[in-house]
């Protein structure tokens, strides 16, 4: 490769996974307090093959072409005027520029060095990758929206997918009582996270299948069933519903205010500090991270299909090495 292009996954329409192709393309510059990044893998999440079809944050990138992802974890090549809390060689893990694009799916990045944290010592760089997005969504979920505090209850939906399985295990961390709804074949994995109770959403009304909770944490969202809108008779009076993926319509506000409960939407934000929070419990094994499968660079397409399955436990991750 030379000095100035380096590989990347670029789509030129929006569409469905066989938009996404390899090319050459610039090699990024940082600016002033500013990192450069040699991405070794790259997470995929739901909302880059949302965006890929025009949907997720499609209106955040403009209009194609552009370069996809947000997950990323390498190593410093460079660092901008001004940074000082990282250097070259430091191996570092974050969710930079969400939800601008950062164009993840690329041998390199740039973005601001404090938007970045020290990789968990523990994890080879590909279960690194797979943390940044899934783990800030459930950690300011739940520490920064809900405040959750020992003893409360807390229903996870979709427990098994990239968010979820971050949110069983960070629940059990503040002493919260967790309900983990997901297919039958995932509970005795979800139990050994930390779920004390688990329902099969695939024969179950969730709603009707448990005693009331403090919170709710919906990472499906009203298209998939209604689950929020059915999520507002799991909660006490005055819980709080957290609506993920696809925010609060004006119905739901009025049935969850109908309900006597509280409904917030969420989006999550690019934090260091929180990164950092996240890496100790993983070194110290009080979380784990869960990746289904790999895919090398050039095989986004193959992981975005995948992923659009809905049936991935964990998380899915591109390879640049």
């Amino acid at each position: 490769m030379s000095a100035e292009t380096m590989r990347a996954v670029v789509q030129d329409a929006f569409g469905g996974p066989e938009q996404l192709r390899t090319a050459r393309v610039a090699k990024p510059e940082p600016l002033p307090t500013e990192v450069l990044v040699r991405v070794h893998a790259a997470g995929v999440n739901p909302v880059d093959w949302k965006t890929r079809a025009g949907s997720g944050m499609a209106g955040m990138m403009g209009e194609p072409p552009f370069t996809l992802g947000w997950d990323v974890s390498g190593v410093v090549e460079a660092v901008g005027f001004g940074v000082t809390t990282l250097r070259p060689g430091d191996e570092v893990y974050g969710m930079p520029w969400f939800p601008r694009p950062a164009n993840a799916y690329a041998e390199y990045v740039t973005a601001p060095a404090r938007q970045f944290a020290r990789k968990p010592a523990t994890l080879d760089h590909v279960h690194a990758a797979a943390v940044p997005l899934a783990a800030l969504t459930a950690w300011q979920a739940l520490v920064d929206t809900a405040r959750l505090r020992p003893g409360q209850r807390v229903l996870v939906n979709a427990a098994a997918g990239g968010v979820g399985h971050f949110a069983v295990q960070f629940a059990r961390e503040l002493g919260a009582h967790v309900v983990a709804v997901a297919s039958a074949r995932h509970h005795s994995w979800l139990k050994e996270l930390g779920a004390e109770e688990t329902i099969d959403y695939t024969t179950t009304r969730f709603e009707q299948a448990t005693a009331p909770v403090d919170t709710v944490l919906d990472l499906l969202g009203d298209e998939y069933d209604r689950t929020s809108t059915r999520a507002l008779q799991a909660l006490y009076p005055g819980g709080l519903l957290i609506a993920v993926p696809a925010g609060v319509s004006p119905e739901l506000a009025l049935a969850a205010e109908q309900a006597a409960v509280r409904v917030t939407p969420f989006l999550v934000e690019p934090e260091g500090v929180a990164l950092t929070r996240i890496a100790e419990l993983i070194d110290t094994g009080r979380v784990t991270v869960e990746v289904e499968r790999t895919f090398p660079l050039d095989q986004a397409a193959r992981a975005h299909a995948q992923g659009e399955t809905g049936r991935t436990r964990g998380k899915l991750v591109l390879t640049c090495d």
